[in-house]
């Protein structure tokens, strides 16, 4: 005799919405809440006292707390808004650059590269690669509707965000808005 059961199978994976956003969600709270109170006082006890779970959660889902560290940092990263559109493409790209340059050149922008960059592997990095890229081309996409010709979003982020980055980690003084502004032209005058 074969029965059916009235409930339908339950899909692999996680739910959207489910305990793992839950978790991820309190954990990442609690990375914050700590790191406002210091560097030394982010470890995964810590951590998972404040976000009511267990070291093994944190652990088993991130692996270390460089890891954590850096998912929580790119997820800082990711923009909650598009870039202004001031009307002309290279006002577009200096407004954003700069509003960038400015982000990640405080100590807290400084904070989250040095966390991305601590992690093993290339996806958070490239995470934060994609989300550059994302809003270099929103700026090209509102330049061509507007019959202006942006520069390929390859070329921005190789002859300008690139540099601004290298220095922002590695250069004794912070770029300022003018070496923004000289990149930009450069790249744009190189491609026209």
């Amino acid at each position: 005799m074969n029965e059916t059961s009235s409930t339908a199978p339950r899909a692999s994976g996680a739910r959207p919405g489910g305990r793992s956003a839950r978790v991820q969600a309190a954990v990442h709270q609690a990375v914050n809440e700590l790191q406002a109170t210091g560097r030394d006082a982010v470890t995964v006890p810590a951590i998972a006292a404040r976000a009511g779970v267990t070291p093994s959660t944190i652990y088993r889902r991130w692996g270390d707390l460089a890891q954590l560290l850096a998912d929580v940092a790119v997820s800082q990263m990711r923009p909650d808004t598009l870039p202004a559109d001031t009307g002309a493409y290279r006002n577009d790209l200096l407004t954003w650059l700069d509003q960038y340059r400015d982000e990640m050149s405080s100590e807290l922008g400084r904070c989250m590269l040095r966390d991305v960059l601590s992690a093993q592997g290339r996806e958070n990095p490239g995470r934060c690669v994609s989300f550059c890229a994302q809003q270099l081309d929103t700026i090209a996409e509102r330049a061509s509707a507007r019959g202006e010709r942006p520069v390929r979003t390859e070329v921005l982020l190789d002859g300008v965000v690139a540099p601004l980055i290298y220095r922002i980690l590695f250069a004794a003084e912070t770029p300022s808005t003018d070496d923004v502004t000289r990149w930009v032209d450069a790249v744009i005058d190189r491609e026209a």
